[in-house]
Order: C-alpha cells, then sequence, then structure tokens
C-alpha cells in the first residue's frame, strides 16, 4: 500500500439487513445456472442482486477533510443498507489527480465508487492545462450530496461591517486592500475572484498553504478579508475573533443564521450570486444503468437520515441530494463557473 495510502471498512450491522439473505440466495442460483450479472440476467433481476460483495469507496484526499469525515457517514449507512462491507480507500496527492484516475480506471461493475468533490471535478479541468481525466466523460455521476458554503470574512476590527461596505471600500481604494486564501486555485481563492467579478472590484491576493495560516494573519491584521468554509472560521467566529459579513450560499447557513446571504447584500451583481464547496458519489464511466439506479436510490435514502442531516448541519454544510442527469448538468455548470473566476485571475497550477 502506498504511504499516502489509507484504508477502512465498514461493516454492515450484526444480522445484516432485511433482504441481504434473499440477494445470497438469488446470487447462488444465477451461478448454478451459469449466468452472469450483466449477461442473461434481466436488469431488474441484477439490481436485486447487487452487491454481492464489498464496495470500494475511493476518497482523493486524506483522512479528516470534510469529503472524507461525510464520506465516511456515507459509507457507515450504505453498509448497512447493502449488508455488504463499504471499505473507504483515502488516495490522496497531486491535487486529487491519484485518486481520480484511480476511479477512472477501476471497473464499471459499480463495486468502486468515488466521493469526489468541487475541486477536482470543476476546478482542476479550469486551473490544469492537461488532465488524466475528464469530469464527465470518463465518470458516471450519481448523486450529488453536500455543499459546503463559504463565508466573507473579516478582521474584528476592519471598519466594514456588511458587505455593501465592504465593496465600498474596495471601489474607494482599488488594489489598497489584500485577501488571502489557502492557496491559488482553491475554492477560497476562486470564490473571491468571482465575488471581484460581480462587483467590479479589486483586491490583491495573498496567497497561503493552508487556511489555517490564512486565518492566522486575518486575526493579526495582516490581511483585510477573506473567504473561507464556514466550518473552519466557525471556531474563530464564535470566539471574536474575525467578523462574518455573508455567507455565499442563495440561503443563510443554520451554523450562521443571523449572517445574511451576498445574494441579500443589495450590492449589484451579487443578486444570485452563489459559491459553494460541494462533494457527491460518481463511478467510472458505462456502469450498469440498474446498478447505478439503485446505488442512486440508496443514496437518496441516506441523505434522508435526519441523524446524518444534523450531523452534517452541526459543521455548517446541508445535505443536498441531486441523482443523475441533474448532477451531471450541475458539474457542467461549476466547470464554467470556476472555469470563468481561473481565466480572469490568469491562475494555472502546472505553468
Amino acid at each position: 500500500m502506498p504511504a499516502n495510502q489509507t484504508t477502512t471498512r465498514f461493516q454492515p450491522a450484526q444480522g445484516g439487513v432485511p433482504g441481504v439473505h434473499r440477494r445470497t440466495l438469488l446470487g447462488a442460483a444465477a451461478m448454478s445456472l451459469g449466468t452472469t450479472l450483466w449477461g442473461t440476467t434481466s436488469a431488474a433481476h441484477a439490481q436485486d442482486l447487487w452487491p454481492s460483495k464489498p464496495v470500494k469507496m475511493i476518497i482523493p484526499f486524506p483522512p479528516g477533510q470534510a469529503t472524507d469525515i461525510f464520506g465516511r457517514l456515507f459509507a457507515q449507512r450504505l453498509s448497512s443498507i447493502w449488508g455488504q462491507g463499504v471499505v473507504v480507500e483515502n488516495r490522496p496527492g497531486g491535487s486529487s489527480i491519484i485518486g481520480m484516475e484511480a476511479i477512472k480506471n477501476s471497473p464499471a461493475d459499480g463495486y468502486t465508487l468515488g466521493m469526489v468533490s468541487s475541486g477536482p471535478l470543476s476546478i482542476n479541468p479550469s486551473v490544469f492545462s492537461r488532465l488524466p481525466y475528464d469530469p464527465l466523460r470518463d465518470f458516471t455521476p450519481i448523486s450529488l450530496g453536500f455543499i459546503a458554503p463559504l463565508v466573507l470574512l473579516v478582521n474584528k476590527d476592519f471598519p466594514a461591517h456588511n458587505t455593501a461596505e465592504l465593496v465600498a471600500m474596495l471601489r474607494q481604494q482599488p488594489g489598497r486592500l489584500s485577501y488571502a486564501s489557502g492557496g491559488p486555485g482553491t475554492s477560497q481563492h476562486l470564490t473571491c475572484e468571482l465575488f471581484k467579478m460581480a462587483t467590479k472590484t479589486f483586491a490583491v491576493h495573498i496567497p497561503y498553504k493552508g487556511s489555517g495560516p490564512a486565518l492566522t494573519d486575518l486575526i493579526a491584521g495582516q490581511v483585510h478579508f477573506m473567504i473561507d468554509s464556514v466550518s473552519a472560521a466557525l471556531p474563530h467566529i464564535q470566539a471574536g475573533r474575525i467578523r462574518p459579513l455573508a455567507v455565499t450560499s442563495l440561503q443563510r447557513n443554520a451554523a450562521l443564521p443571523q449572517v445574511p446571504a451576498l445574494a441579500e447584500s443589495g450590492v449589484a451583481g451579487l443578486e444570485k450570486f452563489e459559491a459553494v464547496g460541494w462533494a457527491g458519489l460518481l463511478g467510472p464511466a458505462h456502469m450498469p444503468a440498474a446498478v447505478v439506479q439503485k446505488i442512486s436510490q440508496d443514496f437518496a435514502a441516506v441523505l434522508r437520515d435526519e441523524g446524518l442531516n444534523q450531523r452534517v448541519a452541526q459543521s455548517g454544510s446541508v445535505v443536498r441530494a441531486l441523482p443523475g442527469a441533474e448532477f451531471s448538468q450541475f458539474i457542467r455548470d461549476e466547470v464554467v463557473k470556476w472555469g470563468a473566476a481561473a481565466k480572469a485571475s490568469n491562475t494555472r497550477l502546472d505553468s
């Protein structure tokens, strides 16, 4: 196993779930008749047989990242529904390219899935001149899983107390204010670029190696503002070290109910502003339609779980189901959105 790869197996609860024994018997009967799952078996029968062995979920990030945390919650619940173990395999590295290639090159039988975020699917295509994968052609989108809204932040002593005041300062002092990010090409960076484009303003980008150091300098007053995930910023907001001006989702966030959305700011250009992180479930291209349908239905059931919704909301994220073709169109739209920000800021990660 590579040094940067970790694997965790989630097993179904003792005794499995209703229907597991029936699937096992059906699988044995199919084998005795010499049929194959994707050959003479009908689509409905194939859907009923799957899964007959453990399923792997590849996450192209290290343990502890939001996609990993929620991916493991999803894996536990899917394991209980399927009556089979779900093995979570972290394959980080290379701006998520290593994990994406692993998903792309896996057999398209439904036994290898990926929990993948906006970075490798919708940002990488615009910041790398050449990628070993296509975000739509090489994968089967199954469902969006959750969105991770970001929040516009300023130092606690910064004179602007709302988005309109910040925009006014940016227009009065073009190039005099600076914003921090977790690095070039990150959602924090490109969301600020979208904000600048929408408001026709300019500020100097100060990139850091991760949002932690960026937040530290925002707290110290070394930079004037930044956009970061609600989950990363929440402890500092609650401690009064920084102030939130607005969230970047269309709706307010349950973790910050008093903070308006940028779309509520009254600033021209921000009326429909939305830029959020997100993650969803997919598999290799050309998966059997019956299996995709089953996974999508079971994943939708997981996303309706009230306890899971509460756990996701506690971190500032929001469960959002968006199956199949809708998820495909969502990815297309996101590629266009982030591509515009990357082009405007001339952001390249392989130049």
